[in-house]
Order: structure tokens, then C-alpha cells, then sequence
């Protein structure tokens, strides 16, 4: 019974891991777009860690500044 549980227990914390890695990328998402609903920002700012946002919005960057030069490299050649 305990392992079933254990089993329980250890696929809830993976879920509720990619949910909230979900929730950080969407936060961070929706802050580069520049809307948010004030209640689903309060939201954001009671449940996310803000090192996981941190470290999602400066990976975020890096991948658009990325896209922008590879499309400015395929149009101007």
C-alpha cells in the first residue's frame, strides 16, 4: 500500500512540475506580449518562483534575439 503512494505522490510532483513550468512559460510569455489581467498577475505573483521566471524570461531572450537574426541572415542573403 505504501508503494502505491510513494507512486502517487511521485507522479503528482512530476505533473505539478510541468504544470508550473507551464504557468512560469506563460507568464513570461504574456509579459513580452505586454498584456496581463491584473487578477492573473497577482495570481502569477503568489504562485511562480521567481527564479524559475528569471531563468525562463532570459532563456526567452536569447531564443527571440536568435529567430530575429536568423530571419534578418535568410532575408538579406
Amino acid at each position: 500500500m505504501s508503494q502505491l503512494k510513494r507512486n502517487e505522490k511521485n507522479s503528482a510532483q512530476s505533473s505539478g512540475a510541468n504544470s508550473n513550468l507551464y504557468a512560469v512559460l506563460k507568464a513570461v510569455l504574456w509579459s513580452f506580449f505586454g498584456v496581463r489581467h491584473s487578477d492573473k498577475h497577482v495570481q502569477d505573483i503568489q504562485n511562480l518562483n521567481p527564479i524559475h521566471v528569471i531563468v525562463v524570461g532570459v532563456c526567452s531572450a536569447i531564443l527571440f534575439v536568435m529567430a530575429l537574426i536568423l530571419i534578418v541572415k535568410l532575408v538579406v542573403s
